[in-house]
């Protein structure tokens, strides 16, 4: 398999460039050059199949030959060693909960491939390898879990001061050693124009070897296909494939959903939820892509006004707007929705979804009640403690911490603010 850069001038490279490099030359994104099907047997036999011998199937055809099969079945079987349970909300309605892994957040699965990935690639280097990345949310603190004394691997982090919830911030900013959190007077758009900024940089990238672990990475974006299929596992009726509704912020993580639906994954329709960052429910109604400023809103993750795996999913439909909306849909929800949305799922159902979990449960309800034959899945992304500042208000009860993060709360934050200039940015990375 070789992935092509999507502005179409850079040379195909393998798997192990394209993680490496993160993006290519010509500052594309990288894609792959085909669609690979899954077995008949896979999707047929599916419930009687590991969650790592589903995940391995699933992305061998990607990685090719660039790692050993005995390696990457290891390296897949570390990064899904928890539970991703599909859990019953109402009649109509299941939450796949992506939050049992150790930053408590769906990016868990794509970090943790990632950084074995990368390290597999760089062991025995003589050349350290600094990894960049923005984030507005559940990255940073899944990018510093997974890479953490990761051997010759520099880690910086990138975040908008005061715009992630506390939980999130002491994930990215108390590991130390080869982490290094940036703090950014500025949004997230500030934050991942600074880091494209920096990959632009010819004299930067002469002195470093930067690479990337947002999902524009092809090896953060293609291992979240694996929990679209173990949602399908669980599924009962396999007769009737389910709506998928993902909270959606960079679109990543719909990408990969798509995918694994083009590879053969039965989905009936997906639904691209936003909160008030609303730039493709509004291409969608429009046809136009406006990117603009992102506004601050109780589902910072996705905070986003200029989502880069759009790009991705106009590819994987031919750039025909026609394919797209016959198997997309989007619409926003304001935070007002989210609060009654989240306080209704809790007092009916018994269910807590996080700020992001109810933006997709609404998306997914009213859809729903739009299409009564119809019966879906929404992405729950994050542990509701990691915004108890947002939900522990609207319930009127407190949320309980977790075991595996009770200790981390406690660590002293070590974080160097920085302004929204490249050239501050720029000053730190050489002094690494």
């Amino acid at each position: 398999m070789e992935f092509y850069s999507l502005n179409k001038i850079s040379p195909n490279v393998n798997f192990k460039d394209a993680t490496i490099n993160g993006q290519a030359p010509d500052k594309g994104l990288y894609f792959p050059e085909s669609i690979p099907q899954v077995l008949p047997s896979l999707i047929g036999d599916i419930e009687k199949m590991s969650n790592e011998a589903i995940a391995f199937e699933v992305i061998k055809p990607y990685v090719g030959n660039t790692i050993a099969e005995a390696d990457l079945f290891d390296i897949v079987k570390e990064t899904v060693n928890f539970p991703i349970p599909l859990v019953k909300v109402s009649d109509t309605i299941a939450s796949l909960e992506l939050y049992h892994g150790p930053t408590l957040a769906f990016k868990d699965i794509g970090a943790r491939f990632m950084s074995r990935c990368l390290g597999h690639f760089v062991k025995g280097g003589d050349k350290k390898v600094t990894v960049l990345v923005a984030t507005s949310g559940d990255t940073g603190g899944a990018v510093a879990n997974g890479f953490y004394n990761v051997d010759g691997v520099e880690v910086v982090i990138l975040y908008p001061s005061g715009k992630v919830s506390s939980v999130q911030e002491k994930q990215l900013t108390t590991l130390g050693n080869n982490i290094h959190a940036l703090e950014v007077e500025g949004n997230f758009d500030d934050c991942q124009r600074m880091v494209k900024s920096a990959f632009l940089d010819e004299e930067l990238n002469k002195k470093l070897f930067l690479t990337s672990a947002n999902s524009i990475n092809v090896a953060r974006w293609l291992p979240q296909q694996f929990y679209y299929f173990f949602a399908y596992k669980q599924w009962a009726q396999k007769n009737d494939a389910p709506v998928i509704c993902v909270p959606s912020g960079n679109f990543g993580n719909i990408c990969a959903g798509l995918l694994a639906n083009a590879s053969g994954l039965p989905v009936k329709h997906f639904i691209a939820a936003t909160n008030a960052n609303n730039v493709v429910p509004a291409y969608f109604e429009t046809q136009q892509y406006k990117p603009k400023k992102a506004v601050a809103t109780i589902s910072n993750a996705m905070d986003v006004g200029d989502p880069s795996n759009f790009v991705r999913i106009m590819e994987l439909f031919h750039q025909q707007f026609g394919e797209l909306v016959a198997k997309v849909s989007s619409c926003s929800v304001s935070d007002d929705i989210t609060k009654q949305t989240l306080l209704e799922v809790y007092t009916q159902h018994n269910y807590l979804c996080d700020p992001h979990g109810a933006v997709a449960y609404r998306a997914l309800e009213d859809h729903l009640n739009n299409n009564p034959n119809d019966k879906g899945i929404f992405l729950e992304t994050a542990h509701p403690v990691k915004f108890f500042d947002v939900v522990e208000p609207i319930i009127s009860q407190t949320v309980e911490i977790p075991e595996s993060i009770k200790e981390q709360l406690t660590h002293e934050k070590k974080s160097v603010k920085i302004g929204t200039a490249v050239e501050e940015l720029k000053s730190f990375l050489e002094k690494l």
